[in-house]
């Protein structure tokens, strides 16, 4: 029984036990990263690559063989289709919207392409891309942070929310059995690396073959004792990959080793995008989460001391006020923005325009230099102030965008739009309690707008004498009987 619960409890610690998901959503981007630079480029060649005027050739040791039949005998405006929904969902999968849909669509896209012709790519890499997608396009995880789904959630936070850390071990095993089984084919069944001297005589290949001219390949060329010495250092190491990777105290070692050694393939050699831009973000995820979290929070705290933060003035008793500012929150990881809100300070003593109509009026950006700006005109600042919304900037600073936005233009667009929407709505079926309802608004509203106009002429003529006052308010009250 103790053993059962030993097991139990290290199970629950491997893959049970929640933790922050940040280390997903950047896994992710690296995904997205990875298949637009590896896929994208052929698109600029459909008809060598994909149309029915390609050399295709086809892998049935990876796919069922109906399944090629099927994609062999697609037209090609079904191909042309099918690249832009693969476009469409690989931009929707990085940004983190609808997260496990559009990951689904890129993971069957890519299936899609690959079964079309697998000629022009590398078959192994491509094979390991698809058995690591395979494992996390489905997982909602993914677009807890750096996401449309999180400002969509409102998640002021996100990187803080903890999730189950099965998917991140499994990836981590992934990565490590990639090393690992990489070698035992080196040298089994198949395998020369033992017997022969592949390194050596790929020092001799051409260079349109698989190494490129490097500093020090003439030397390797010309010594096969040291090229067989590279070859032992390459199988040790990817023999104990595993074991330096979850050992704690040889972690980071194990992860800036593999770093070099991926640097070195692309440097060296003619390998797919894949080997640099996707194995080298799985070796990050073998840094624990709550360390990449600390080290956010201590950005965040360097930030505020060398900088200092900017001021977002804001009323904390309206729900739409709230809700976006915690839609920044989440866009402001460096922690660049200090929330204010005005019922609990007084925001006049930051900036004497910050006044308490001028608070309930609208939100309002205080940069650390001084700069006041506030509604439609706060949000162009923060376009240019938070490196997320940086994509955003040259669209949010087109000239005459602000007076769009105006609470003038505003005004009249909404009175526009109501004029044009409600007679159709009223003309509709069943309305009728919504005319009532409408007819009763609108008796209120111009009740309100004379008990205005009525205030509004009152202090237009108040002076310091009250006898003059006491008969501007008798005069208006009896306006206002008549």
């Amino acid at each position: 029984v103790t053993a059962v619960k030993k097991a139990a409890g290290w199970w629950d610690v491997l893959f049970l036990e929640s933790r922050p998901s940040i280390s997903l959503s950047l896994f992710r981007m690296a995904v997205a990263a990875t298949v637009g630079l590896h896929v994208l480029p052929t698109f600029l060649e459909m008809g060598d690559n994909y149309l029915s005027t390609a050399f295709r050739e086809y892998n049935p040791s990876f796919f069922p063989v109906p399944f090629l039949e099927w994609t062999a005998g697609n037209p090609d405006w079904a191909v042309w289709a099918m690249a832009g929904v693969f476009t469409a969902s690989l931009f929707f999968f990085f940004i983190g919207f609808l997260t496990p849909l559009s990951g689904a669509v890129l993971y069957a896209g890519s299936y899609y392409f690959y079964a079309r012709n697998s000629l022009h790519i590398g078959t192994l890499s491509w094979d390991m891309f698809l058995a690591v997608f395979f494992l996390v396009f489905w997982c909602p995880y993914l677009g807890d942070s750096f996401s449309v789904d999180s400002l969509l959630r409102g998640d002021p936070e996100p990187w803080l929310k903890k999730r189950p850390f099965f998917i991140q071990r499994l990836l981590q095993m992934v990565l490590a059995s990639f090393y690992f089984y990489t070698a035992l084919w080196k040298c089994w069944p198949g395998g020369n690396w033992l017997g022969d001297h592949p390194f050596y005589y790929l020092m001799h290949y051409p260079d349109a073959g698989v190494m490129k001219q490097f500093p020090g390949r003439s030397i390797l060329a010309a010594s096969p004792e040291l090229c067989d010495w590279v070859e032992g250092i390459v199988l040790v190491s990817e023999f104990t990959a595993p074991l330096w990777l979850f050992w704690r105290r040889t972690r980071v070692f194990a992860v800036a080793a593999g770093f070099l050694f991926h640097a070195l393939l692309v440097l060296t050699m003619h390998v797919p995008t894949i080997f640099f831009f996707l194995f080298p973000p799985m070796l990050l995820l073998f840094i624990d989460p709550e360390d990449a979290v600390a080290w956010i929070e201590r950005r965040r705290e360097a930030w505020a001391k060398a900088w200092g933060r900017h001021r977002l003035i804001f009323d904390g008793s309206c729900g739409f006020c709230r809700a976006s500012l915690a839609r920044l929150r989440a866009l402001d990881p460096a922690g660049r923005l200090e929330a204010v809100d005005f019922r609990a300070t007084d925001a006049s003593l930051l900036h004497p325009a910050l006044t308490p109509e001028a608070c309930l009026a609208r939100i309002h950006l205080l940069e650390r230099d001084g700069r006041l700006s506030g509604g439609f005109d706060a949000f162009r600042r923060l376009s240019l102030l938070l490196p997320m919304l940086w994509p955003l900037a040259p669209l949010m600073n087109v000239p005459g965008l602000g007076k769009l936005f105006s609470r003038e233009n505003k005004r009249k667009i909404t009175s526009r739009l109501y004029l044009f929407v409600r007679p159709k709505i009223l003309a509709t079926e069943n309305f009728e309690d919504l005319k009532a309802a409408s007819s009763k608004k609108k008796e209120d509203v111009e009740q309100l707008t004379r008990k205005s106009n009525i205030k509004e002429e009152i202090q237009e003529r108040l002076n310091p004498r009250a006898e003059v006052i006491e008969e501007d308010l008798d005069r208006a009250g009896e306006g206002n009987n008549k």
